[in-house]
């Protein structure tokens, strides 16, 4: 088994802004001015969506080759339905997605089959879409007090 540890840190700045740091790599998040952000970024969950089209568009580049796919262009178009309410603490209903859906688009001359058996090809193998679609052991190793003055 080749199992890989990813990692990223987040820095929480001003109001809703967070810094969050992946390999050297900075990204921005913020939340919109309506949910008491700036609009400085995207924010998480918009960044949920988009990770997951873009493992999916990263597993199509990937399997053309090997099924043989002349991929000219690939797109993933996304959107989730979220209750605020669950992240706002105003409803007792989850704070996560409760469907998200999404469309391939792909430019190419192989014939329908191929491509059907492609976007499965994709499904299967998206670590991103199999982490969303599957339980997975979310562990807090606790919390550091850094310190703090009385």
């Amino acid at each position: 088994m080749a199992v890989t540890t990813f990692k990223a840190s987040t820095y929480l700045k001003d109001k809703v802004l967070v810094e969050a740091n992946v390999r050297g790599h900075k990204i921005i998040i913020d939340e919109p001015k309506e949910l008491g952000g700036d609009d400085q970024g995207a924010n998480p969950v918009e960044l949920v969506l988009s990770a997951l089209g873009a493992c999916q568009s990263i597993v199509a580049r990937i399997y053309a080759n090997k099924l043989k796919i002349d991929l000219r262009n690939f797109w993933v178009e996304l959107e989730g339905d979220l209750d605020i309410d669950g992240f706002l603490g105003k409803s007792d209903v989850r704070p996560g997605f409760l469907t998200i859906r999404y469309t391939f688009h792909i430019e190419t001359s192989a014939p329908e089959e191929k491509v059907e058996e492609f976007k499965k090809m994709i499904e299967a193998h998206c670590p991103v879409g199999d982490t969303i679609a599957n339980t997975v052991n979310l562990v807090s190793s606790g919390i550091v007090i850094e310190n703090t003055i009385a």
